[in-house]
């Protein structure tokens, strides 16, 4: 009797053994590829699949985007000025199967891949193609990663070129270019109000050549801002007997 109940209690000892190595669950954002004896039989999930023990090993994979880091890359550009560039990757796994089968680490590889990728686009530019066409570089680097990484079964979403350091002395001169370019658009600028200034002043001249009276409401206006800033002084200023007459109505000499 003792032997039949430890028999029993060995035999659902075993079956609770085969039950935990069988069922698996697979959380939503995840896939596992099955192999059958070193055979793939694709890839199952999410929920509860069940595995024949010992026969079949799973393999899990995360179906979420990646954000991965480009580690700072030293880069010569085509103008030969050296600089340390890094960025962000966004990929996820769009095809299990692959993810596994045809690379032995994928995160791996896509990282690696990554940086020789990142070195070679921005060798082929000049500086300031760098800094001012940021965006058209990163669709560049974004296409040539999807390309090399669709065999692995990985997609590529999104390269952000992150911070790009200059050399000091490259600092320096492009802090002297700004200034000069800010003082050319200032000159200019002052230039082209200078130009307007005098295109009214011609224009005031005309209306005060063709109309003499202008001239003179001008004259008194002038006189009593005059007036007003000095209060306190004595201010004498010749008035002209032609303004006189004109005033009079009086043309005579």
């Amino acid at each position: 009797m003792e032997f039949l109940s430890g028999g029993f209690l060995f035999i659902i000892i075993v079956v609770g053994m085969f039950l935990f190595m069988s069922l698996k669950v697979l959380n939503e954002y995840e896939r596992g590829v099955v192999f059958r004896l070193g055979r793939i039989i694709g890839a199952k999930g999410p929920g509860l699949i069940i595995l024949v023990p010992i026969i079949d090993r799973m393999t899990r994979v995360d179906m979420r985007t990646v954000t991965m880091d480009v580690p700072p890359q030293d880069v010569i550009t085509r103008d030969n000025v050296t600089i340390k560039v890094n960025a962000v990757v966004y990929f996820r796994v769009v095809e299990p199967n692959r993810a596994v089968v045809e690379v032995e680490n994928y995160l791996m590889a896509t990282s690696k891949l990554s940086q020789t990728t990142l070195r070679s686009v921005l060798g082929q530019v000049e500086l300031d193609e760098l800094l001012a066409s940021r965006e058209n570089i990163n669709h560049r680097l974004q296409g040539i990663l999807d390309s090399q990484t669709g065999p692995w079964g990985v997609k590529v979403s999104n390269v952000e070129v992150k911070q790009i350091d200059l050399p000091l002395e490259m600092q320096r001169a492009m802090a002297k270019q700004a200034e000069a370019e800010r003082e050319r658009r200032a000159k200019i600028i002052a230039s082209e109000g200078e130009m307007q200034a005098s295109q009214k002043l011609a224009e005031a001249a005309h209306v005060m050549n063709s109309e003499p009276l202008t001239l003179q409401l001008r004259y008194l206006q002038t006189l009593r801002e005059m007036a007003n800033d000095r209060a306190t002084a004595t201010v004498i200023i010749p008035f002209p007997m032609e303004m006189m007459r004109a005033f009079t109505g009086n043309t005579s000499k």
